[in-house]
C-alpha cells in the first residue's frame, strides 16, 4: 500500500473512531475500567476518625501538628491491545473484513484510552510475535498504531493466541487491561494461560467473524481456501447436510469459546463483520460499569 494511501485511511479511521469515542464511550469508558488502586493528592491536618497509619511524620513535624495523607482512586491505566494478524483475519464476504473491524475496534479503544490519559500498547501476534509497541501516551502514537494495523505484513499467517497471552504476562510487570482482538482460530488449547493471565491483568476478548462462518448460503459449488495453510477444496453447498454440519462446527466453536472465558472470568463479545460493534461495545462497557 502506498504512503498517501495509507494517510488516507489513517486520517479516514481517526474522524470515525476519535468521534465515537468522544460522543459515545467517553463516560462508560471511564466506568467500564479500573484505575490500579489509590494514588496519593494531598495533605491536610488530622481529623478524629482519621487512620493514624495515615499520617504524614514528615509534614507533622515541620508544623508541630498532625497531618494525614489524603488518596484518591488512580484512574491511569495502562491499555494493551493483543491484536490478531494472522492470515485467517484477511476475509470478508460482507461490508468488510475481519481485520478492517478489529482495525475500527482497536483505534476507537485507543481514542477511548488517551481521552482518559491512559497509556496504550500493542502486541502483533499470529503464532508467534510479531511486533511489540510499548505503551505510550497521545495522539500521534495512536497515529503509529493505526498505520501500522494498516500495513502491518506478519511473517506467519498462522494463529497461537495462548502464546500472545503468555508474552503479555511476561513483558507487563504492572497489572494493565488487556483487550484481545481476534477471531479466535487457534488449534491450541488457551485455557491455562488465560486463567493466569487474568489473575495479574484485567483481560475483555472481542471475537470479529465473518457472518459465512456461522452459516453457509446454499449457492452449488464453492471453492474455498484456508488462509492460514493454503490449503483449497471444492464444496457443494447445495448439501444440506454439509450446511448442517457447517453450523454445528461453528456452534460447538462458540461454546468451548465461552465455557474458556467463563472458567476465567474473562468479559467477552463476539461481533460479525455486518453488525454494528458501536452497539456491541457500549453493551460491553455497560456490562462491566455494573
Amino acid at each position: 500500500m502506498e504512503t498517501s494511501e495509507i494517510l488516507k485511511k489513517v486520517r479516514k479511521i481517526e474522524i470515525k473512531t476519535r468521534g465515537l469515542s468522544q460522543n459515545i464511550f467517553a463516560g462508560q469508558y471511564h466506568s467500564a475500567f479500573k484505575g490500579r488502586g489509590m494514588a496519593f493528592s494531598e495533605v491536610r491536618e488530622y481529623q478524629f476518625g482519621d487512620d493514624v497509619r495515615d499520617i504524614d511524620w514528615n509534614v507533622t513535624a515541620r508544623f508541630h501538628r498532625p497531618y494525614v495523607k489524603i488518596f484518591e482512586e488512580e484512574r491511569e491505566l495502562t491499555v494493551m491491545l493483543l491484536i490478531d494478524v494472522s492470515g485467517s483475519l484477511d476475509f470478508g464476504t460482507n461490508r468488510q473484513m475481519k481485520r478492517d473491524m478489529a482495525t475500527e475496534i482497536a483505534s476507537t479503544l485507543a481514542f477511548s484510552a488517551i481521552q482518559n490519559n491512559d497509556k496504550i500498547g500493542v502486541i502483533f501476534f499470529s503464532d508467534r510475535i510479531e511486533k511489540y509497541i510499548p505503551p505510550k501516551k497521545g495522539r500521534k502514537h495512536i497515529l503509529y498504531i493505526i498505520r501500522e494495523m494498516l500495513d502491518f505484513e506478519p511473517q506467519s499467517k498462522k494463529t497461537d493466541v495462548g502464546m500472545a497471552i503468555e508474552y503479555l504476562t511476561r513483558v507487563m510487570k504492572r497489572r494493565c487491561t488487556a483487550f484481545i482482538l481476534s477471531d479466535f482460530y487457534s488449534r491450541e488449547d488457551f485455557l491455562q494461560r488465560v486463567q493466569i493471565a487474568n489473575q495479574k491483568h484485567d483481560l475483555v476478548a472481542i471475537q470479529v467473524y465473518d457472518p459465512l462462518a456461522r452459516r453457509l448460503p446454499d449457492v452449488g459449488l464453492m471453492k474455498v481456501r484456508d488462509a492460514e495453510t493454503g490449503h483449497e477444496m471444492i464444496i457443494d453447498t447445495s448439501s444440506k447436510k454439509l450446511r448442517q454440519a457447517h453450523t454445528r462446527y461453528w456452534v460447538e466453536r462458540e461454546e468451548s469459546l465461552n465455557q474458556i472465558f467463563a472458567k476465567s472470568k474473562v468479559d467477552w463479545i463476539s461481533i460479525a463483520t455486518n453488525e454494528d460493534y458501536v452497539r456491541s461495545m457500549m453493551l460491553l462497557f455497560a456490562r462491566r460499569g455494573n
